[in-house]
C-alpha cells in the first residue's frame, strides 16, 4: 500500500514538474522573442533551452521507469543554473565591454541600470563621501538613473570595479558570489539539510530568480544575507545574526519586513537578556556606523535617494511599475498615491499585530513570514515590479529547506525518559 502512494506521489510531483518548467519555458521564450531590453532577451535565449529541457526530463521520467543518475529530478535544476543562469551571465557581461551603459535604448543594455547605479555609488563614495548624487545641484532636469535608492552599505558591490575597473569587477558577479556564499553558509550552519526539489524550484529555477541573476543580482545579495540572518537566528548566534541585520537595513531599505520578522524571531524564542542586549546594541550600533558618516556629509541627498524617490515623493517619480494594487492605486493621481500609502502602513500594522500574536517560533517559520510580509509590502507599495515577488518566492524555498533541517534535528528527551536515564 505505501509503495502505491509513494508512486502516487512521485507521479503527482513530476507532472507539477512539467507543468513548472513548461511555464518557465513559455516565459523564456517570450521574453527571448518580444522584451524590450537587450539583456534580456540574451536570457531568455539561453533559458529556454533549459526549461524546455527541464520539461520534456520530466515526461521522461514520467513515462518509463529505470534508474541511474540521468533519472534525477536535480539533473534539470542543474542545467537551469549553468545554462539558463552563468551562461548569460559571462555572456552579457563581455558583452558589456562594447560599452552600453547610461545609454537610452535598453535594447542595448548588457546589464540593467542597477548595476551601474550600483557600481558609481561606490565611485562617488570613495571621490565625495557619499554614494548619492545631489539632485537639486544638478545643471539639467533630474533623471530616474541619477537616483540610487539603497542605502549606504550596498556601495559595497560596485567596489570592486570603483578600485580596479575591468570586466572581472562586474558587481553582478560580487552579487552572485555574496548570494552563493551566503546560501552555502546557511545550509552549513543548518546541518546541510538536503533542500527538496521544489525549494529549488522555487528558489532556483523561477525565472524572477535566472533573470536576475544574469541581468541585475543585487536583490539575490540581499536575500542571501536575509537567509543567512535566519540561520543564525536559528542558532542562536544572535551578535552575527543582528551585523547581518543591520547590513541588509543599510543596503535596502525595502527589505525592513524580513529584518522585522527576524528580530521577533531571536526576542521571542528564550533569548536571555544579556543575550538581547548585545544583539540590540550590535543591530542599532552597526545600522549607525554604515549610515550616520553619510547622512552627515549630505543629509539631504539621503532623504531624497532612499526614502523620498522610492515611496514617490522625490523631485521625481520612480518609473517602476506593475500590476500590483499599491501601484494601480497610487497611480490615480495624488489622492491614489495617498491612499497607496495609507494602504501600506496599515498592512505593515496588521503583520506586525500577527507578529505580536503568532511570533515565529522555528527558523523555517521565520523564513515563511518574512516570505509573507515582503510578499504584502511588495503587493501594497506604490512603486513595485514584479521582479521583486522573487523575494517571498526564494524565502518560501528556504523555508522548505528550513524545516528538513529541523525534522532532522534530534529531538530533547522527555523528563520521564531522563528520570529513568539517572536511574539505571
Amino acid at each position: 500500500m505505501g509503495t502505491v502512494f509513494a508512486v502516487g506521489d512521485r507521479r503527482r510531483a513530476l507532472g507539477l514538474d512539467i507543468a513548472i518548467y513548461a511555464a518557465c519555458a513559455v516565459f523564456a521564450i517570450v521574453t527571448a522573442l518580444w522584451s524590450e531590453f537587450y539583456g534580456y532577451r540574451i536570457w531568455g535565449n539561453f533559458a529556454s533551452f533549459a526549461y524546455v529541457f527541464g520539461a520534456l526530463h520530466a515526461v521522461w521520467l514520467l513515462t518509463t521507469t529505470g534508474t541511474g543518475w540521468l533519472r534525477s529530478r536535480w539533473i534539470p535544476v542543474g542545467l537551469v543554473g549553468g545554462v539558463g543562469m552563468l551562461a548569460p551571465l559571462l555572456v552579457l557581461i563581455f558583452r558589456r565591454l562594447t560599452g552600453s551603459d547610461w545609454v537610452i535604448k535598453p535594447f542595448q543594455w548588457s546589464a540593467q541600470p542597477e548595476v551601474w547605479v550600483i557600481e558609481r555609488s561606490a565611485s562617488l563614495l570613495f571621490d565625495t563621501g557619499t554614494p548619492y548624487v545631489d539632485i537639486a545641484a544638478l545643471p539639467r532636469p533630474p533623471e530616474v538613473n541619477d537616483y540610487t535608492p539603497y542605502g549606504p552599505a550596498m556601495t559595497i558591490f560596485g567596489m570592486p570595479r570603483a578600485l580596479l575597473g575591468g570586466a572581472i569587477t562586474d558587481a553582478r558577479i560580487v552579487f552572485a558570489l555574496t548570494a552563493i556564499a551566503t546560501v552555502l553558509l546557511s545550509l552549513k550552519l543548518l546541518g546541510w539539510p538536503k533542500p527538496p526539489v521544489r525549494a529549488a524550484h522555487l528558489a532556483l529555477v523561477s525565472p524572477l530568480t535566472a533573470l536576475t541573476f544574469a541581468v541585475a543580482g543585487p536583490d539575490l545579495a540581499i536575500i542571501g544575507l536575509i537567509i543567512l540572518a535566519g540561520a543564525l537566528a536559528a542558532r542562536r548566534k544572535v551578535v552575527w545574526c543582528a551585523l547581518v541585520l543591520a547590513l541588509v537595513v543599510s543596503m535596502k531599505l525595502s527589505a525592513l519586513p524580513a529584518v522585522v520578522v527576524i528580530v521577533f524571531h531571536v526576542v521571542t524564542t528564550r533569548a536571555g537578556r544579556a543575550s538581547l542586549l548585545r544583539f540590540a546594541t550590535a543591530v542599532i550600533g552597526v545600522t549607525a556606523l554604515l549610515n550616520i558618516p553619510v547622512l552627515i556629509v549630505h543629509p539631504g541627498a539621503f532623504i531624497e535617494h532612499v526614502i523620498k524617490f522610492p515611496s514617490g515623493t522625490g523631485l521625481i517619480t520612480s518609473p517602476a511599475a506593475s500590476p500590483l494594487p499599491g501601484h494601480l492605486i497610487s497611480s490615480a493621481g495624488q489622492v491614489g498615491h495617498a491612499v497607496a500609502l495609507v494602504l501600506l502602513g496599515l498592512t505593515a500594522l496588521a503583520l506586525t499585530v500577527w507578529l505580536f500574536v503568532r511570533p515565529p517560533a522555528t527558523g523555517s517559520d521565520t523564513m515563511l513570514k518574512a516570505a509573507i510580509g515582503l510578499g504584502a509590502a511588495i503587493l501594497m507599495v506604490p512603486a513595485s515590479r514584479y521582479g521583486y515577488l522573487v523575494y517571498p518566492l526564494v524565502l518560501w524555498g528556504a523555508a522548505m529547506t528550513f524545516a528538513v533541517a529541523e525534522r532532522a534535528a534530534p529531538r530533547p528527551a522527555e523528563p520521564q525518559d531522563l528520570s529513568v536515564s539517572q536511574a539505571r
